[in-house]
């Protein structure tokens, strides 16, 4: 069953960002009060502030922790113009602080002439390298040489996008087949330009990133954006948050052997929700990129999953506070079972609050002389977001393996 747990984050303004740890049992939370606390996650599951310290001279926008092959380093940008590298370190055995951790700036990034609005570290295979985004239009990357020297950065490319940067999101593949590639969002209130999101790719001729492709499709102010894990797909797949949740798949065009410009895509939109009615502000996928989680102004972490014919669906929905979430009939509904886990990937206190109970809206009933039906969970274990009553399944879920050999799937249609 899963439980609302509330963190009192102390914070004295709005919370802007939380972000998790590779492993998961670390969470950091920076805020308009200008300061990013970290979290380390105890035995019995409470989360506890470990660190908090002043990190800005204006409201912390993002913060976001580095691979850990390169040690505990936090990067958080803020309103104040500038980017800033952090690296927790252990006191000396002739320091008062022995055996103590404390975190220290060992860089400040300042090329940016205004609010910086995103940060991201790149892929760990790409080395240490830092991705920062501004209201200017520019996204800049950055290089740590030396990675045991994280006071050095130099500035490897200067990408001008002609609109006011919102949010990044490296592609995480690690396949010699995929360049480098970033996706930048714009929530830039020019209507009549459409376009906010776009695609830059690495192109080894030239050494520089081109643009690769631009959505034009995302017409509204983009919130948030993240490539799902690859996984060794051949095909890359962007989830967008803006007015309502979209996904997208960009599967790239076989390049003639001459061509030595970026890499052109075909572009699907597999999936668009508008089920928050409101604006959405975050979307996470989880590691194995099956589960996506988005948050928006209705309160709600909303999950969405494919099923086997790629058809996306809302599979839960959790409300911060815990409390039921009226369904259309009006009457409050409630889950008694949890299915699945989403692990962190709903980046649980997305507006500062824990994510909360499940619920699952209907389920399509399985295709007429198929042999799917018995695929279903028991419809006891359902409860359903609206009020239509739900018809029992003929065929129900047995509770113990069969010891019937496996069968091909067109035998089971056979039946």
């Amino acid at each position: 069953m899963f439980v609302a747990r509330s963190i009192a984050a102390d914070h004295k303004d709005l919370i802007h960002d939380v972000s998790y740890d590779f492993h998961g049992r670390r969470m950091a939370t920076c805020s308009s009060d200008q300061s990013v606390k970290v979290w380390d996650k105890s035995d019995n599951g409470e989360w506890l502030c470990t660190a908090s310290w002043k990190t800005h001279s204006g409201s912390v926008w993002r913060v976001t922790w580095a691979h850990p092959e390169f040690g505990q380093v936090l990067a958080s940008c803020s309103f104040d113009r500038t980017a800033a590298v952090w690296e927790e370190i252990v006191g000396e055995s002739n320091d008062k602080q022995r055996g103590l951790s404390h975190w220290i700036k060992r860089t400040t990034l300042v090329d940016s002439r205004t609010s910086v609005t995103d940060v991201k570290f790149a892929p760990k295979h790409m080395g240490l390298m830092l991705t920062t985004c501004s209201a200017d239009g520019v996204v800049r990357i950055y290089e740590a040489p030396d990675v045991m020297n994280l006071s050095q950065w130099s500035l490897q490319h200067e990408i001008s996008c002609k609109l006011s940067c919102s949010c990044i999101s490296w592609n995480p593949s690690s396949s010699r087949a995929h360049p480098p590639m970033f996706a930048v969002g714009s929530d830039d209130s020019n209507v009549t330009y459409g376009g906010k999101v776009q695609i830059y790719e690495y192109n080894e001729n030239t050494r520089k990133y081109a643009k690769a492709e631009t959505l034009m499709t995302i017409t509204d102010a983009v919130h948030d954006i993240a490539f799902a894990p690859n996984l060794g797909r051949s095909f890359h797949i962007l989830a967008i948050a803006t007015k309502d949740v979209r996904i997208f798949k960009l599967v790239p065009m076989r390049k003639e052997s001459t061509s030595t410009g970026p890499t052109k895509f075909e572009v699907q939109i597999v999936a668009q929700f508008d089920n928050h009615n409101s604006q959405v502000w975050r979307v996470s996928w989880n590691i194995t990129s099956t589960l996506l989680a988005s948050s928006g102004d209705d309160g709600c972490v909303r999950l969405w999953k494919a099923n086997y014919m790629d058809n996306w669906k809302c599979t839960g929905i959790l409300k911060g506070d815990g409390s039921p979430l009226v369904g259309s009939s009006g009457q409050p509904t409630a889950m008694n079972t949890v299915v699945g886990s989403s692990a962190q990937t709903s980046q649980n206190a997305l507006n500062g609050m824990s994510a909360g109970r499940y619920f699952f809206p209907p389920l399509d009933p399985p295709r007429a002389g198929t042999g799917y039906g018995h695929l279903l969970p028991p419809s006891s274990l359902i409860e359903h977001c609206d009020s239509e009553p739900i018809q029992p399944q003929q065929q129900v879920l047995p509770h113990r393996l069969s010891s019937r050999a496996l069968v091909s799937l067109s035998e089971v249609e056979g039946e």
